[in-house]
């Protein structure tokens, strides 16, 4: 996984804070033309082949920042002319993601390569493993590309390590071959296929694939000035908020108000909600001899099911996620105000798009950037009124087990359960899925003690890693722990 600190996430960031800033000066159309030039001036040392081509880049990357795709833009449309177009937007465009083909390395297929490490030693591990014969040795071992089909068993035999995978990591890191190279070598994103998980905008070493940003829709609404058509603005933040900023229950509140949010609810008041239904739900299907029942609140792994793993179908939990019932909680007071989730995931803003209780969907970054904005440091807030407090285990769905713990409690007979949990949807993740599959469908036999609860959380350690996240999983998890204690 490529770490939270690097230059890409970085230059994301600070193009969401050069943008926020404009527009709460009310400048944005005026100002968003000198971004490029500003964060790349003539006298600093380019990143690419010249300053020209990375202000080009940063041109895209403004547009995607402003909510845009990229794929078919107007060269000829000055930014002022997109900035003017985001900020009269009445809703979010589909897709989500936009790849900048400028961008994209064009990576070289995926393969394995001999490196200097190799000693040509007698054993030959690596040729006597191969089946294709595809590897000689001439002082040191060759591979034939035309033979080779990347199984890999020449790296896992080699006693020097001297042979390597060479991954083009947008590919590598999508767990159900979503992406792939075009006719002249660029990737390229099957929205049929994809899940939303977000794992290939995290791995891209060149931030090729971005997600589109809802931060100028969200700030053009709390500065709505027309009494005609201002609405109360309701914040609808994840637990996993809280993992990512030193904050105690109730700064989160205030720092959100302080943006110009109108009223605040923590998105684990809806978790309480899931995980109680989830219980009920359960053990009525338990009752009624299914052989398994898997959580819901994860929608990249709710997408994952329904295109991938069509015979898990019938045992993912009817009940809604933690932001749709907090989204009803906010319309159920006021009808007519616009729900604003925030959380760490790009699959939340693909469920955004089918819930027609949540309006927007911004993610950890885009707050972020919000409040560095404005000035605002979390942990110096004073704590204000929460206006539901939450559980324990609804704060905790955000990380791993915690959806399991949440329902378990809640059950009036625990002997029932035997729970699993599947901690990331990797490639491995997704074919222990095709294995529950199986089992349910028949065609495997179930192993005796056979999980009949299973988690599924797409990113590893839960949503508090997910692909928009700030903080390094291990300091999430940490904080998060306080957070909940704070507020016990």
């Amino acid at each position: 996984m490529l770490n939270i600190n690097n230059n890409t996430s970085n230059i994301k960031t600070e193009i969401l804070v050069r943008i926020a800033r404009l527009q709460l000066e009310g400048r944005l159309e005026e100002g968003v033309h000198y971004i490029p030039k500003e964060m790349a001036p003539k006298d600093s040392k380019p990143m690419r082949c010249c300053i020209y081509h990375d202000r080009e880049l940063l041109r895209m990357r403004v547009l995607a920042r402003m909510g845009h795709s990229v794929e078919n833009i107007d060269e000829d449309v000055p930014l002022a002319g997109y900035a003017k177009k985001a900020l009269e937007r009445e809703k979010p465009t589909w897709p989500m993601l936009t790849v900048l083909r400028d961008a994209c390395n064009s990576c070289v297929r995926t393969h394995y390569m001999v490196t200097n490490a190799c000693q040509g030693c007698y054993a030959r591990p690596c040729m006597m493993n191969c089946p294709r014969k595809a590897i000689h040795i001439e002082h040191h071992a060759h591979i034939d590309s035309t033979k080779c089909v990347n199984c890999g068993l020449c790296m896992n035999n080699c006693p020097y390590h001297a042979i390597i995978k060479i991954p083009v990591p947008c590919e590598e890191a999508c767990p159900v071959g979503a992406i792939s190279k075009d006719e002249n070598g660029y990737e390229k994103i099957d929205y049929e296929k994809c899940i939303f998980c977000g794992n290939c905008m995290r791995e891209c070493p060149f931030g090729a694939m971005m997600d589109k940003s809802q931060l100028v829709d969200v700030i053009a609404r709390i500065m709505e000035k027309d009494p005609q058509k201002k609405r109360r603005i309701v914040a609808l933040y994840a637990p996993s908020i809280a993992s990512q900023f030193k904050a105690v229950p109730g700064q989160l509140e205030t720092a959100l108000k302080t943006l110009g949010f109108d009223d605040v609810i923590e998105v684990a008041v809806g978790a309480d909600i899931c995980a109680s239904r989830e219980a009920k739900e359960f053990e009525e299907r338990m009752a009624r001899g299914d052989r398994m029942m898997t959580t819901s609140c994860c929608s990249a792994y709710d997408r994952a099911v329904q295109i991938h793993v069509p015979a898990l179908r019938e045992c993912v939990s009817e009940t809604r996620s933690p932001m749709h019932y907090t989204a009803q909680i906010a319309k159920e007071d006021d009808p007519d105000c616009i729900t604003v989730f925030i959380g760490p995931c790009l699959a939340k803003r693909r469920e955004g798009f089918d819930d027609e209780l949540v309006d927007y969907v911004l993610s950890i970054e885009e707050i972020n950037a919000f409040l560095i904005a404005k000035g605002i440091e979390v942990a110096a807030m004073e704590s204000g009124e929460e206006k539901q407090v939450p559980s324990a285990s609804g704060r905790n769905f955000a990380k791993s087990g915690g959806v399991l713990e949440a329902v378990k409690i809640r059950l009036t007979d625990q002997t029932i359960l035997r729970p699993a949990k599947i901690n990331g949807l990797n490639k491995a993740g997704m074919k222990t899925l095709n294995m529950y599959g199986m089992i349910n469908s028949g065609k495997l036999a179930a192993p005796e003690n056979s999980p009949n609860l299973i988690e599924v959380m797409a990113c590893e350690g839960g949503c508090i890693a997910g692909p928009c996240a700030i903080v390094d999983v291990k300091k999430a998890e940490l904080q998060l722990d306080k957070y909940v204690k704070s507020g016990s």
